[in-house]
């Protein structure tokens, strides 16, 4: 469960306006991990963006579309 929270973290971290604030909000995930999804979750999940667990099902619901990048995130995280 740890790491589909570091992966809900890094989506929505790459997702909001500034990094800066999202860290300090305590938001967590690899700068590789933010950079694989951060276009997939503009492209797909934009309404969505803010709230982890609507970003992943957001991604989760879109799998077939994904980037080859961020899938990779996925299924290094068991998902």
């Amino acid at each position: 469960m740890r790491c589909t929270a570091l992966l809900l973290a890094a989506v929505t971290l790459t997702a909001v306006t500034s990094s800066v604030s999202a860290f300090a909000q305590g938001h967590m995930g690899t700068s590789q991990e933010q950079k694989a999804c951060s276009r997939d979750a503009s492209k797909f999940c934009r309404k969505d963006l803010g709230n982890d667990g609507a970003v992943q099902s957001c991604l989760m619901g879109n799998r077939a579309k994904l980037s080859k990048s961020c899938s990779k995130v996925f299924q290094s995280h068991g998902m």
